[in-house]
């Protein structure tokens, strides 16, 4: 009974349950009324379940009150990170715009190591800053889409786009690479899309100021010349935007062309210097014949090579032909090119130069066939005047050897009759000595001209010298 009493006055103190039932008539009866137990507890039930749905409510309104605390201080720290930013950059314009020469060594030492500092120190973590900065606008614009709740408009001058208005009027593309042009493309691209997913906001911002037109509100012309100035600096955003992308892609375009023209002037630019290295080394390659047949080859050759030339020249007018029309590329849109041909390392001017280096030597290759011819001519005058008389002379000597050794072995007739015999073989040898002498100075000739070889002859001049030496008259028989 007193715990039924302890309940029932807890459930009407706390739970606002009314007695509806009491502990004696509980215990004394059998059968309590069942109608009059289940009212009474499906008060509980009643209770209960408020209590939960009031909980949930509450849990609900926190979350919410969460959410706006939050957003409240992302945009406290955006003002405060924004106006120290903005504090840093008022103070350091008038030092960095500071030109006057300091007046000693050491002065100017320390300025120029204090701007290192700058650059090192100080100027990173000021681009971090900003960087964080556009990084909590962009976060709480979107927490604030999130929550159906107005776009956070920073005070006057704090806007985030400011800095966007400096990005889009920057010239970094004009000095990029084909390469680095794709890259600003694609952050441009970026940026773009971006920029569409704010165009609800800003028409928020224009259907609030018509609202408040509509409705009378006190103060309509600031907040009109509020919302024209976001108006205009949206619309001015737009129009850098929409510039910057033309600009980007007139540039992807030209330095695609270009690049283009690089490759197609590379691709001919690498065999037609590899030609004129080999016709420059084949030019000055020096020769070494023998005959008249080996030197008309060899100028036939190069008569063949001299052919070529035209076309050759024509290829080097069509390779200039490409590098000029890049020039005129570059001329004509004012494309401020950022470094070299990529694909090769060939110029025209080397092409130019070499070709004149061929021009040159082809004339000295000629020359040099022309005299070489000659000189051929000339060592085959020698070869056949020397085989000429060397076919006669060396016969002749043969004969009279052979005769000579007849007559040393027959030995017929008197002594005087021999001495008589021998006397006119003498006579005879030595009359034909002048013959001998000039095929002597013939085979100086060709000794002095390095002919090594006639096939015009058998005979050489150290086998006719060696017979004419061996023979000395014989003695006549005791």
């Amino acid at each position: 009974m007193t715990n039924l009493n302890t309940a029932f006055d807890v459930a009407e103190k706390y739970l606002d349950i009314p007695k509806m039932l009491d502990a004696e008539d509980i215990i004394s009866t059998l059968r309590p009324d069942e109608k009059a137990v289940m009212t009474y507890v499906s008060c509980y039930y009643h209770a209960f379940s408020g209590k939960q749905k009031a909980e949930t409510a509450a849990n609900r309104i926190c979350k919410v009150l969460a959410v706006n605390q939050e957003n409240e201080q992302l945009m406290e720290d955006y003002e405060k990170l924004a106006t120290d930013l903005l504090e840093w950059i008022r103070r350091t314009i008038p030092w960095l715009e500071n030109r006057l020469p300091e007046n000693t060594m050491q002065a100017m030492q320390q300025k120029l190591e204090d701007f290192r500092d700058y650059r090192r120190l100080h100027k990173p973590p000021k681009v971090q800053e900003k960087c964080q900065l556009e990084i909590n606008f962009n976060t709480l614009q979107t927490k604030l889409r999130l929550s159906n709740r107005p776009a956070f408009m920073p005070s006057e001058g704090k806007m985030v786009s400011v800095g966007k208005e400096d990005m889009l009027q920057k010239h970094d593309f004009e000095t990029a690479s084909l390469s680095e042009i794709k890259a600003l493309l694609k952050k441009h691209e970026a940026f773009e899309s971006d920029l569409a997913a704010h165009q609800d906001r800003v028409e928020q911002i224009a259907a609030i100021a018509q609202e408040l037109n509509e409705l009378d509100y006190y103060d309509s012309p600031s907040v009109n010349a509020r919302c024209q100035r976001i108006c205009d600096q949206w619309d001015a955003l737009g129009a850098l935007t929409q510039k910057r992308s033309e600009a980007l892609q007139r540039t992807e375009k030209l330095l695609e062309t270009i690049d283009q023209l690089y490759l197609e002037f590379a691709k001919r630019a690498a065999p037609f210097n590899n030609w004129m290295e080999g016709a420059m080394e084949d030019l000055q390659d020096t020769f070494i014949v023998h005959t008249i047949e080996e030197i008309q080859g060899l100028s036939t050759a190069h008569e063949q090579f001299k052919a070529t030339l035209p076309d050759a020249d024509k290829e080097r007018q069509a390779i200039l032909g490409i590098h000029n029309e890049i020039a005129k590329i570059v001329q004509t849109y004012h494309v401020n090119m950022a470094g070299t041909n990529p694909y090769t390392t060939i110029n025209p001017q080397e092409i130019n130069a070499k070709w004149d280096k061929v021009r040159q030597l082809v004339p000295q290759r000629d020359q040099a066939l022309i005299e070489e011819h000659a000189r051929q001519q000339n060592n085959e005058r020698l070869r056949r005047q020397f085989a000429n008389q060397a076919n006669v002379i060396g016969p002749w000597i043969q004969n009279k050897m052979e005769e000579i050794g007849r007559i040393s072995i027959e030995m017929h007739g008197t002594l005087e009759d021999q001495l008589t015999h021998l006397r006119q073989y003498e006579k005879s040898i030595v009359n034909y000595k002048p013959k001998i002498d000039q095929l002597e100075g013939d085979h100086q000739l060709i000794q002095e001209a390095l002919i090594f070889d006639n096939k015009h002859t058998n005979y050489t001049m150290e086998h006719i010298a060696g017979a004419g030496s061996s023979y000395s008259p014989p003695s006549p028989a005791p």
